[in-house]
Formats: structure tokens, C-alpha cells, sequence
């Protein structure tokens, strides 16, 4: 069984920067994508960010390219997604997901393992 964990959110100015961690336990090997996904309230879940763990490919929702960088510890089987000049519709509940293959990484129809959530708030 696989467990992942979020942790970094929390409240920033825009402006502002936070560092997400996604620690993952228990069965990893079959693990080759890992995303972040947010959702907002009353908004759909969205794909911010997917790495694929063997080749370090990443990629990158339009609306955070430039500002979002998702990268990985792969011997701490630990995925960060670093956000910098945060925005106030930046404001959700955070996500980490593992897949095991992925059409579209950015898409969460293929992701079987997802943490509880991380909040992140940002004030203008």
C-alpha cells in the first residue's frame, strides 16, 4: 500500500513563495508518475504539475508555467513543488497523486493514490 503525505502549505501575501513536500511510503517501486493536482472551492480539481520519476520529466499547467517547479528526492522518494510569486487564484487545496503510467499526467483520471491535501492561502 502506498501512502502520501503533503506538507508546506499555509497563508502568504501574493507575492510570496511556498514549498510543498509529498514524502511517499509503502509500496513504491510501481510508482512512475507523480502530480500535483489543486482544487479550489466550487471549482473542479486541476493538474498544476506531474513528474515522471524514472527520467525526471516534468510538466507544467500554462497557468503556472514560469512561477511552479515541481522536482524530486527520488532516493527519499520525496516529490517538492516550489511556488514563487504566488497569486490569490492560486488559493486551493493542494494535492499530491502516484500513478503507475499516465496518458496525460496533468489529468487525475489516472492517478490510484492521492494525500489528504495541503491548504494553501494566498491574500492580495
Amino acid at each position: 500500500q502506498l501512502q502520501l503525505m503533503e506538507s508546506g502549505g499555509g497563508s502568504v501575501q501574493a507575492g510570496g513563495s511556498l514549498r510543498l513536500s509529498c514524502p511517499a511510503s509503502g509500496y513504491t517501486a510501481h510508482v512512475e508518475y507523480v502530480g500535483w493536482f489543486r482544487q479550489a472551492p466550487g471549482k473542479q480539481r486541476e493538474g498544476v504539475a506531474a513528474i515522471h520519476r524514472s527520467s525526471s520529466r516534468t510538466y507544467d499547467a500554462d497557468s503556472v508555467k514560469g512561477r511552479f517547479t515541481i522536482s524530486q528526492d527520488y532516493a527519499k522518494n520525496t516529490v517538492y513543488l516550489q511556488m514563487n510569486s504566488l497569486k490569490p487564484e492560486d488559493t486551493a487545496m493542494y494535492y499530491c497523486a502516484a500513478a503507475r503510467a499516465a496518458w496525460y499526467p496533468l489529468k487525475n483520471q489516472d492517478y490510484t493514490s492521492w494525500g489528504r491535501g495541503t491548504q494553501v492561502t494566498v491574500s492580495s
